[in-house]
């Protein structure tokens, strides 16, 4: 009833198999990682700015370490002191930061790099503390 296909299917490629460079599952997982990292050191960086703080100086120099070990020593780009992150607002930074740490731990499980893994789970710690309400302080008469 249907007539059998005699030509080559469109969408085969004349490339071989060895023609395009393949990666491994680790090495797009490191990928993807430092790319997660990378965003949330430009985060951070726009909160150091909104709000300057030891915790944050310190979170930014590790990620750094990471990213940079992950990308084989390649160093990330950092976000230059703007006005733009005073203005920004530093709840949707930190909202912004945690879903980013998130990301990042989910893949750092992934790939098993518990390095990593800690890092992001300190990050998603700090994050949600920052998101709390601060209680009010009482004043006594």
């Amino acid at each position: 009833m249907y007539e059998p296909i005699r030509s080559k299917s469109v969408h085969s490629t004349m490339a071989g198999p060895d023609d395009f460079p393949h990666r491994s599952r680790e090495e797009e997982l490191d990928i993807q990682l430092a790319g997660h990292l990378a965003a949330l050191l430009a985060v951070t960086d726009e909160l150091r700015v909104t709000a300057p703080s030891a915790d944050l100086d310190t979170a930014a120099e590790r990620l750094t370490q990471e990213i940079t070990r992950l990308r084989g020593g390649r160093t990330p780009a950092r976000a230059t002191t703007s006005t733009r992150g005073r203005e920004a607002d530093a709840t949707a930074l930190h909202r912004r930061a945690h879903a980013l740490a998130g990301r990042a731990l989910v893949v750092a499980a992934s790939r098993a790099d518990t390095a990593a893994a800690i890092l992001a789970a300190e990050r998603m710690d700090a994050h949600t503390a920052a998101l709390k309400p601060r209680p009010l302080a009482s004043s006594a008469h």
